[in-house]
């Protein structure tokens, strides 16, 4: 049975990396980052709600009006979160973006136990820690300088409903030809920009964790304090939505678009869902280090297959040495910080 649980950490790891990689189908077909993110959001929140009242925990929601109020934002992440490897997967690649994530992690985690943040036991720096936090950015560091153009897969004709930074089998020939532009140029976020984005929507993960895990000692429920989370995050990037197309910084969401959508671009919601979900049942019963420990393993090994196959319409990116040494350094790195 421990060794399901130990699988089952590893499972949802990687269901971080088809996350990201399906929610690029949502934006294509819904034409806005942001649009796309509050749709994902807003089918978690559903999931969520109808398993939290099928195994009768809706009823927490009672404690929420004695909950601090600062208990109920964790939900805050997973907008940034979201949204951001939306921007990051087509124009770092899968292994790139989700590096990114994993050191934003290790870090946020590592800062939370040494100064034993928002609950969380304080822990002392030991040599192992020290050099797992190395490691991984001597990982991340290789990864991003051996970074290669994508390789574009056959171009199907042109794709109803596309958006600018997307990746689809439909015309990713401009897209890719365009995102190593898009990270480079001047008139952009810059590379150096979307390198820093990466690391912090990878770092608010570890304290939503550390949120959430208040709430859950408050309510007693971990799917009902997954489904508050999430009503949260659904709440916050729909306002943000409704901000940027008052002021005209996004373009206006097209549904219809959602028709020519693969039926596996609607897994990013049950992904995001099924990740909250496991992780608060795996972290009592095999420890919080190993939890995280394995599911960043998982979402490393998960991003790479993606990238090196180009699965799930991105484009290819083949594994080269520096990026194979990378990834082994961020693995390394990870277990370190985690269970040293």
């Amino acid at each position: 049975m421990h060794a399901l649980f130990l699988a089952s950490a590893l499972l949802v790891g990687c269901l971080l990396a088809v996350q990201a990689s399906v929610n690029l189908q949502l934006n294509k077909a819904v034409g806005t980052p942001y649009g796309a993110s509050t749709l994902q959001l807003g089918v978690a929140t559903a999931l969520l709600a109808l398993l939290a009242v099928a195994v009768g925990a809706i009823g927490a929601v009672r404690f929420i009006p004695g909950v601090p109020f600062w208990h109920l934002l964790g939900g805050l992440a997973s907008p940034l979160y979201i949204t951001s490897g939306i921007l990051l997967f087509p124009r770092l690649g899968a292994l790139a973006a989700a590096g990114l994530f994993v050191t934003g992690q290790m870090f946020a985690s590592l800062g939370l136990d040494l100064f034993g943040l928002f609950g969380i036991t304080r822990k002392p720096l030991s040599v192992g820690i020290a050099l797992g936090a190395l490691a991984v950015l001597a990982g991340i560091t290789v990864i991003i300088r051996g970074q290669r153009p994508a390789q574009s897969p056959p171009a199907a004709g042109p794709a109803p409903g596309g958006a600018a930074g997307t990746a689809a089998r439909g015309g990713t020939a401009t897209v890719t030809a365009a995102a190593p532009t898009a990270v480079r140029s001047s008139g952009s976020l810059g590379q150096s920009g979307w390198i820093l984005l990466g690391i912090v929507a990878g770092a608010v993960l570890p304290v939503q964790g550390a949120v959430n895990a208040e709430l859950r000692k408050d309510i007693h429920e971990p799917v009902t304090t997954a489904m508050i989370s999430f009503i949260v995050a659904t709440i916050t990037i729909a306002v943000v939505l409704l901000v940027l197309l008052a002021t005209r910084r996004t373009p206006r969401p097209q549904l219809g678009g959602l028709r020519t959508m693969p039926w596996w671009g609607w897994l990013g919601g049950a992904c995001a869902a099924a990740y909250v979900t496991a992780t608060f049942t795996l972290i009592p019963t095999i420890g919080a280090a190993t939890t995280v420990a394995l599911t960043v393993t998982g979402q490393q090994v998960a991003s790479a297959v993606i990238d090196n196959y180009g699965f799930l319409r991105l484009p290819r990116r083949p594994l080269n040495a520096p990026r194979l040494s990378g990834l082994a350094l961020l693995i390394v790195g990870s277990v370190l910080v985690q269970l040293t």
